[in-house]
């Protein structure tokens, strides 16, 4: 049965009232727009669908007719039923269908602009899910799709509507052989607690802003320290550095931020406070931007109380207006966030530290406008891992620090200009498809992104980590192997890349979307690209020119 907004009235009537007399005057019916679909209500099987082998059709439950299609999630197999399309390019289209059941997802891919889906934690009778979107100047066909997730109950699904200008091939679809688009993981994003449908690849609150290029490079500079990588003045970073952290800003204790440049006796050839001002100024006059980032390998920073907070939002200013910068990058490692027992729901945390650190981000962006960047760069184990651990339940994990990440980067999402995960210096982490990766190649590196891209359930809470956009996202590697545990070649960086942003050249993980707005790489470090010859820059400046 169509929705109500689909329905066409078979006639319209104007009634005229002239003098004593009523004039009836009646209109042709507009045409309904077709629907693009073949055996959209699975009455004639799964005829014109290419689906899982744990996908069949049933006479009940059904939203209308006789058959509906029923799918059940087995270990990776999330049951999907796709159907390739043909279109016209630069065409809106709208897609729905009725869906009962947990996590069901609806969604299209190779749009050739973004592609979207929509979904349902629970729908304990028929519900409709609806979603949009508008084809690319080469586009002339795209697949739909019906999903569940795993470790769910059968779902079940009728009534599917895609309509818009048919394409050149007339309105009869083709089955797509092999569906163009992995299952859609995990819910979309969303900037509530229960997540309402929104673009898979579109993501949700904040975006890249900032001012910040379409490809970020964001890069650490050795500003306050030495470790044998060569010193390198600000105003002599590459240019493909379009973004560079200041490294690093530390506590002093509770909120009290301090900034000592590097001195001469212990890194040759540093600058003079005044020449690294200056020097910032010359590369902001570039269009680059320059950050301040806090913490560090070394550094431990938490905030366990509102005074804490706001001794972070003055010291930090302080830092901020003395060199001119443009924003923070936050690097907290270490034991700075530990969830406290009990503190399970990421979306209202209670530990302090992630509270007032949330608090005092929020009033730094307040203070300096839209145009403040804030960019984080947590590890894996603090992010990704609360996937299989959420230390705020302790669900199968000893420590409370997994997953601690997970609610500061939810309260700061639409505050939120760059998520810099480290993707190196990591152990194996399981990712959406249940499998372990290791770091130092491709899959790592897709399976990882595609986290934060798609979102993921954490773990024992019974909530979901909704998608990021893919502005807001890069990927964190070492320059090269003396940087750091996990680096790539430039072969598997354009590999991963290809994969992430294209769909193409994948490993053997298959990320579930695409994401051509990625927004960059970040690397550990400037000095360390240098030192080996600018292969990391130049292997950016290759791909996104």
């Amino acid at each position: 049965m169509p929705s109500l907004t689909r329905r066409h009235l078979g006639a319209a009537a104007a009634m005229l009232v002239a003098g004593t007399g009523v004039v009836f005057a009646t209109y042709p019916a507009a045409a309904a727009s077709p629907n693009l679909l073949t055996n959209p209500g699975f009455e004639s099987g799964l005829s014109g669908w290419t689906c899982s082998s744990t996908d069949t059709t049933v006479s009940s439950p059904v939203h209308s007719g006789a058959a509906a299609l029923a799918g059940t999630p087995a270990g990776s197999d999330y049951a999907q039923c796709s159907q390739t399309v043909s279109v016209q390019p630069n065409s809106s289209y709208a897609l729905s269908a009725w869906v009962e059941g947990s996590y069901v997802y609806l969604g299209d891919s190779g749009t050739g602009t973004t592609d979207t889906n929509t979904w349902t934690p629970s729908a304990t009778s028929w519900s409709q899910l609806s979603t949009s979107f508008t084809t690319g100047a080469a586009t002339t066909s795209v697949t739909v799709y019906i999903h569940g997730w795993y470790g769910q109950p059968t779902f079940y699904a009728d009534d599917f509507s895609l309509t818009g200008p048919a394409g050149s091939g007339g309105g009869t679809p083709s089955a797509s052989s092999t569906p163009s688009s992995s299952p859609s993981s995990s819910p979309s994003a969303s900037p509530s607690p229960s997540p309402s449908p929104s673009s898979s690849s579109g993501g949700g609150g904040g975006g890249g802003g900032g001012g910040l290029p379409a490809h970020s490079l964001v890069g650490y500079l050795h500003t306050s320290f030495s470790n044998g990588s060569g010193y390198v003045a600000v105003e002599n970073a590459p240019a493909a550095w379009n973004v560079i952290a200041l490294a690093f800003a530390d506590s002093n204790g509770a909120g009290d931020i301090t900034f000592t440049p590097c001195p001469p006796s212990q890194c040759a050839g540093a600058e003079t406070q005044a020449q690294l001002i200056a020097g910032i100024k010359s590369v902001q006059a570039q269009g680059r931007k320059v950050l301040i980032s806090i913490g560090g390998a070394d550094g431990q920073v938490t905030l366990n109380s509102a005074s804490d907070a706001t001794e972070f939002v003055n010291t930090v200013s302080s830092i901020v207006n003395t060199y001119g910068l443009n924003g923070i990058d936050l690097d907290f490692e270490n034991q700075s966030l530990v969830l406290n027992a009990g503190d399970n729901d990421f979306t209202h945390p209670t530990t302090p530290a992630v509270v007032n650190l949330i608090s005092a981000v929020k009033q730094l962006k307040a203070k300096y406008g839209s145009g403040f960047i804030v960019a984080m760069a947590p590890q894996t184990f603090f992010v990704q891992t609360g996937y299989q651990y959420y230390g705020g339940n302790n669900s199968g994990s000893s420590d409370r620090r997994t997953g601690s990440w997970l609610p500061v980067i939810y309260g700061l999402r639409s505050q939120l200009n760059l998520l810099d995960v480290q993707d190196y210096n990591s152990g194996p982490v399981m990712a959406l498809d249940n499998q372990y990766y290791f770091t130092g190649g491709e899959d790592f590196l897709t399976a990882m992104t595609d986290m934060l891209l798609h979102g993921f359930p954490v773990a024992g809470t019974g909530e979901t980590f909704p998608a990021l956009s893919p502005s807001q996202v890069t990927i964190g590697l070492p320059a090269n192997q003396n940087a750091g545990n996990g680096a790539v070649t430039p072969a598997a960086l354009d590999a991963a890349l290809d994969c992430l942003t294209k769909g193409t050249n994948c490993g053997a993980y298959k990320p579930l979307g695409t994401y051509p707005g990625l927004g960059g790489l970040m690397a550990w470090s400037i000095n360390w690209d240098v030192f080996g010859g600018n292969q990391f820059a130049n292997t950016f400046t290759g791909y996104f020119g």
